[in-house]
């Protein structure tokens, strides 16, 4: 049978998330490094299907069904294989290619290509400990490398004149040319590299697939990559991953920084699960890597405005991904320092307190907004609630995004609106009844209803009760019963003060004697009174 090109089938798999395709099938629960429910494929109570992200791969133990993302779908679907990589390349917003086999020319060129970059690598690491390379490592020792590193990370130098391009005589020019290391002049093939310090770039496999070079002189830009090859997309690719795949997995997280340098030493000083952007912004493919390794990620960027920038793109991007199980952060490094410099001059220790002191992407997230807006006037806040919508709108877990409307919602009733702070110099009134149950479902109403309590905000802020109190009750009320509740409580409370008003009118008439003014207040009162009573009896009988 024919079979899709096995790049495309990669491709697939790299993209999404094992756990996510089944997840949306089966309840899955995370024990250790693995996921488990009730297989799907026979009946269970216990569950004992497992799901293991990082190896690609499902196992029931109790029926013995194993596979990968591929054959899950077949299977749980009913689908032949076409159908089933039709309905994940859908998933995954990829075109579907032709229906045939990889030929073994594509083969070869793959071999040739993957060859010749190690190769490279090679000479690379050679030219380092030249004398032609001198400048080059004496540059990357003052960085605060050492040998070790430097041979671990196959860190080497691309000499001035074009080493690769005699090296490689035998090898056919477009074969050469395809591999980006070389382009073609009027004089023939010329490096593409030349005087830059070599990072390897490696594929999940550990294999060379491309370079990063950095300039020597402080000419821009600072770092030139390998354009991008059928090999090698720089917007699918993390540099480091390789190295730190094991440790994502043992720490549960991953720590993104802005550059190669900055991961290394991140990595090779007790950060070992650090990983970096091949000198452009974090994409969305970026994201779905990490993300199938470990759904918890700190973005580590520079304190200045480039950085933020950077955690705003960064913060958009991640939010599809979020799950109720993610734990996703920002730091940033201030004082015009980065991670590499935080380590040289106070050590993990240092690079430490910025980690555990990153933002909660909730809270990272609040606050952009409050910076980004004028939140003090109703048209900033109109636009800042657009703003926070189109945000939240990205987040495709159904239960997790009404969590976190929740929460927002309650900030904006309790900071946006100031409705305690404009009501302290309110006359207070008491309350029918005013007993601790009233008080209480109050605040019940208040923390987990915020969007009631914000249509409500000028009653409540009526009220003499503090809802920042932390109560114990066995209060449980729906939505739709909450709205009741304070809808109700505010009704007999205007009763009351109508019906008291009534008195004092009443009182007066009889001190005063008669008039029209009174007499016509009185009535007023009598049918808003009646008119509450009708309510009142209505919402009873909903």
């Amino acid at each position: 049978m024919a079979k899709y090109d096995n790049s495309f089938t990669d491709e697939l798999r790299a993209r999404l998330s094992l756990v996510d395709v089944i997840g949306r099938r089966v309840p899955l629960t995370k024990k250790g490094q693995n996921y488990w429910g009730c297989c799907p494929f026979h009946n269970e109570k216990t569950p004992s299907f497992s799901v293991n992200e990082e190896k690609g791969f499902y196992h029931c133990f109790g029926c013995g069904e194993h596979g990968d993302i591929i054959s899950f779908t077949m299977k749980v679907n009913n689908m032949d294989f076409k159908s089933a990589i039709t309905e994940l390349a859908n998933m995954a917003g990829m075109k579907l290619p032709d229906y045939k086999p990889k030929s073994q020319e594509q083969i070869d060129a793959e071999e040739s290509y993957l060859s010749i970059y190690e190769n490279a690598a090679k000479i690379y690491s050679e030219k380092l400990f030249s004398p032609d390379g001198e400048h080059a490592l004496s540059y990357i020792r003052g960085r605060g490398f050492t040998d070790d590193m430097i041979k671990k990370y196959r860190i080497g130098y691309a000499p001035k004149n074009n080493i690769i391009a005699n090296k490689f005589v035998n090898i056919k020019q477009d074969k050469l040319l395809t591999t980006g290391l070389c382009r073609s002049g009027d004089y023939g093939l010329y490096d593409f590299f030349r005087d830059k310090l070599m990072f390897p770039i490696f594929n999940v496999h550990g294999q060379i697939v491309a370079f990063s070079g950095r300039s020597l002189d402080g000419s821009e830009p600072k770092y030139i990559n390998t354009t991008d090859t059928e090999m090698f997309h720089k917007r699918q690719t993390i540099f480091g991953f390789n190295f730190a795949r094991d440790s994502i997995h043992r720490q549960n997280r991953s720590i993104v920084v802005e550059g190669q340098i900055d991961a290394i030493q991140m990595q090779c000083n007790g950060f070992g699960e650090t990983v970096a952007p091949l000198g452009t912004a974090l994409t969305e493919d970026h994201i779905a890597l990490l993300c199938k390794s470990n759904r918890n990620i700190i973005f580590c960027f520079d304190g200045d405005g480039a950085g933020q920038k950077a955690a705003a793109r960064a913060c958009g991007i991640v939010l599809p991904f979020l799950r109720d199980t993610s734990d996703v952060k920002f730091a940033f490094v201030t004082g015009g320092k980065d991670p590499d410099e935080v380590l040289k001059t106070s050590g993990k220790v240092g690079m430490d307190k910025i980690i555990d002191s990153a933002t909660p992407l909730i809270d990272f997230l609040w606050n952009m907004v409050n910076q980004k807006f004028l939140i003090s006037t109703p048209g900033g806040r109109s636009q800042a609630e657009k703003f926070l919508k189109s945000e939240i709108d990205k987040i495709t877990d159904f239960e997790f995004k009404n969590e976190v409307i929740q929460e927002y919602n309650k900030r904006k009733f309790q900071q946006w609106h100031g409705w305690k702070k404009s009501k302290l110099d309110t006359i207070k009134i008491d309350l029918p009844s005013a007993d601790n149950l009233t008080k209480n479902t109050l605040i019940y109403i208040v923390n987990t209803y915020p969007q009631i309590a914000s249509q409500y905000a000028d009653f409540l802020g009526e009220l003499n009760i503090s809802f920042d109190e932390n109560i114990n009750s066995d209060v449980n009320l729906s939505e739709k019963a909450a709205e009741k509740y304070i809808k109700s409580l505010e009704l007999n409370t205007n009763k009351q003060n109508l019906q008291n008003e009534k008195k004092q009118l009443l009182s007066d008439m009889l001190k005063n004697g008669k008039n029209d003014e009174l007499t016509q207040r009185i009535q007023k009162i009598d049918d808003e009174i009646k008119s509450i009573d009708i309510e009142l009896e209505s919402m009873i009988m909903d």
